[in-house]
């Protein structure tokens, strides 16, 4: 995989070539777009993924952000080059639930200098294309 860029790996994994990170299989997200400084995740949040206060777990909604942004970063790497999350912030505006239905979060490269990246993102309901949440990123590049 080091022989790769990191769109060409990630272009793989959506492609179905390579196989989708664990953490996708287990929330049930999936990469659906990724172009140059842009990746797309998305996913159905579910029963499954709620908090004993009835709704989704903001953890659905940071990891689905953190994948996106992450990924937008890879995106501008070399191949052999790797990243990791250094900074994560993010802000959640309305509550996911399963009625929420389809979500999409597309993560957008900021800065994406030598040593250290940044990326925004934003996530959509796709049925009523309201926000519910966004975030930035920093992430070191190794």
């Amino acid at each position: 995989m080091t022989q790769l860029s990191g769109v060409e790996f990630l272009e793989a994994i959506g492609r179905g070539d390579l196989p989708p990170a664990p953490i996708a299989e287990l929330l049930g997200i999936e990469l659906v777009e990724v172009s140059p400084g842009r990746a797309v995740f998305a996913g159905i949040p579910g029963e499954e993924h709620y908090n004993p206060m009835g709704s989704v777990h903001g953890g659905y909604a940071a990891t689905i952000l953190d994948s996106a942004m992450g990924c937008a970063v890879h995106t501008m790497l070399p191949a052999g080059q790797g990243y990791g999350t250094l900074e994560l912030s993010i802000n959640l505006v309305r509550a996911i639930t399963a009625d929420t239905g389809p979500v999409r979060a597309e993560g957008l490269v900021l800065h994406g200098g030598r040593r250290v990246a940044t990326a925004e993102g934003r996530l959509i309901a796709e049925r009523t294309g309201k926000l519910l949440a966004h975030g930035t990123t920093t992430c070191v590049i190794s």
